[in-house]
């Protein structure tokens, strides 16, 4: 039976590349993007929740749940307001467990299934200021991995984390200064610049049946930039 993987943010580079790494190792692949067909708004609990189970009724169940949308609003102290501090939750923390939420009672009951959250090394190594919300988000999804990887367990789940550094995506390159990808690059253990594909890699792995043992764990892939 081809295993169901869905996928937040599959739109995007990384998503996207975590998408095809998905499709490529057998797993049929449902993508819930603001710019998916049909399109699915993140920071809306309801939207999540009818997403959810459209995928339950057309597939019958979800094996891989990845989430890897992001929302990135920025701003300091100063400057943050309650609506943009709460879309950064809404989309980056509160859809995770909506859509946890909807497939793990099938996961469990099946025995099997992988939930991956990607993150950020800015949890550990905060580039700026204005990035407060952004980085908050991710801290907490490290927190819920780690509760939820406790809970589900016992039912054959596993729940882990993965960490990109700073990859020259074209949401990136339209937000980052130039400079910042070189000066990045110089800090990494391997200097090369980093790609949507080398996360890929390692949701693959976490989703398959080679990282069974694995649960509850964050996965740098930054290039040795933050060292745990």
């Amino acid at each position: 039976m081809t295993p169901i993987a869905v996928v937040t943010g599959g739109a995007g580079a990384i998503g996207g590349s975590i998408a095809a790494a998905l499709g490529a190792s057998g797993h049929t692949v449902v993508v819930l993007d603001s710019a998916g067909d049909p399109p699915v708004d993140l920071a809306d609990r309801d939207d999540v929740k009818s997403a959810a189970a459209r995928v339950l009724e057309a597939q019958g169940r979800c094996d891989v749940l990845v989430h890897a949308a992001a929302a990135f609003d920025r701003a300091p102290l100063s400057e943050l307001d309650l609506e943009g501090w709460r879309r950064v939750q809404s989309v980056n923390v509160e859809s995770a467990l909506w859509l946890a939420q909807s497939f793990a009672p099938g996961m469990a009951e099946r025995g099997f299934g992988r939930i991956v959250l990607v993150v950020s090394d800015t949890v550990w190594d905060p580039p700026a200021p204005d990035l407060l919300a952004y980085v908050a988000s991710k801290a907490a999804l490290i927190g819920i991995a780690r509760t939820l990887a406790r809970a589900l367990g016992r039912d054959g789940i596993t729940v882990n984390c993965v960490a990109p550094g700073l990859t020259p995506t074209p949401a990136a390159v339209a937000d980052t200064a130039p400079e910042a990808f070189a000066q990045v690059q110089a800090r990494q253990a391997i200097n090369r610049s980093l790609a949507p594909e080398d996360v890929a890699a390692t949701v693959a792995f976490l989703a398959g049946d080679a990282a069974g043992a694995v649960t509850g764990q964050t996965l740098c892939v930054d290039g040795g930039l933050v060292l745990r």
